[in-house]
């Protein structure tokens, strides 16, 4: 699958006021639910929190891949947000997190999923792609950013 399939403009938002992890985590389950019409906001965040539970999703770098399942959706959504200010995520580098990528795939979802975060994982190891993300102030440009990387690949 590929990152254009899963991230759509309006599944992205720059400059987001979270305070915490856990309003991080409420921001990007918000988006998603708006333009899912099947999925709740509740839904997404209870899948996200619950995987959080289990370990951080934090990468290090300044960057988290929170993701989750989701029993109500039929298809694999993403959504992407970067934070006004970095926010502690347990990350094991024990830097502020500013960069989240969320994933939520269907209930039975396996393969799928681990190829979707094997690739994310990649993209966000590129140092000079996370400085891009950081330093682009529209939605516009942080989609055509990760349009460029898939590209690339």
């Amino acid at each position: 699958m590929l990152l254009s399939d899963l991230v759509t403009p309006d599944r992205i938002a720059c400059a987001v006021n979270a305070q915490s992890k856990k309003r991080a985590l409420e921001q990007i389950s918000e988006i998603i639910s708006k333009s899912e019409d099947t999925i709740s906001s509740n839904d997404v965040f209870e899948s996200l929190l619950a995987r959080e539970r289990l370990g951080g999703t934090g990468l290090g770098y300044g960057v988290a891949i929170p993701h989750g399942r989701l029993k109500s959706s039929d298809h694999t959504v993403g959504a992407f947000i970067k934070l006004q200010q970095g926010v502690d995520y347990d990350a094991a580098d024990r830097q502020p997190v500013d960069l989240l990528f969320a994933l939520l795939v269907p209930e039975k979802s396996t393969e799928e999923h681990l190829q979707i975060l094997a690739t994310l994982a990649k993209l966000f190891s590129d140092e000079s792609f996370r400085t891009q993300l950081r330093d682009a102030d529209s939605i516009d440009k942080i989609h055509q950013l990760l349009l460029d990387w898939e590209a690339s690949q």
